[in-house]
């Protein structure tokens, strides 16, 4: 009987924010959540609401990435104004939360907490395009520069077909 309840968890619709717009398919869902995976190994991540508008406020640049399922939606609102007013790119991916993120065909590990090696869902992330503080390699800048290039192209061109 634990199990029939478990599966229709996971079969469960998705309860998406009417805001959730421009939304993340399949692929760009994938990618995105990759690169904030790759930019919490680099030191290059800001992870919650508080800690995005901060960044944001003193200037820093990058791609803000904001789950879709926020319940209440004032929590997140004021996001992607701050974000158009300092032009920064930001997409919405379908779930916080794991289990939700199958139903959109995304793996359950690459979820946007998992992704930035946190134990709690989080509502939004920054991905910076330079550590705040220390240096990181080469090889690790080079990496992070091309897959954030490759999603914010991404990410532009679907903002773009919404208008």
């Amino acid at each position: 009987m634990g199990s029939d309840t478990e599966t229709e968890k996971k079969k469960a619709p998705v309860a998406l924010a009417p805001i959730a717009k421009p939304l993340a398919g399949k692929k760009l869902c994938k990618r995105t959540l990759k690169l904030v995976r790759r930019a919490s190994e680099a030191k290059c991540l800001k992870r919650g609401v508080k800690e995005v508008v901060k960044s944001i406020r003193r200037g820093n640049k990058g791609l803000c990435v904001i789950a879709g399922n926020i319940s209440p939606i004032d929590v997140i609102t004021h996001v992607p104004i701050l974000c158009e007013e300092a032009n920064i790119p930001y997409i919405y991916v379908p779930s916080k939360e794991a289990n939700l993120l199958v139903c959109f065909g995304c793996p359950s590990e690459q979820d946007l907490a998992t992704a930035g090696t946190t134990k709690r869902p989080t509502c939004c992330v920054l991905v910076l395009t330079k550590p705040t503080k220390g240096e990181i390699s080469e090889e690790v800048k080079e990496k992070l520069k091309a897959d954030y290039d490759q999603v914010a192209a991404e990410v532009a061109e679907a903002t773009s077909a919404m208008f």
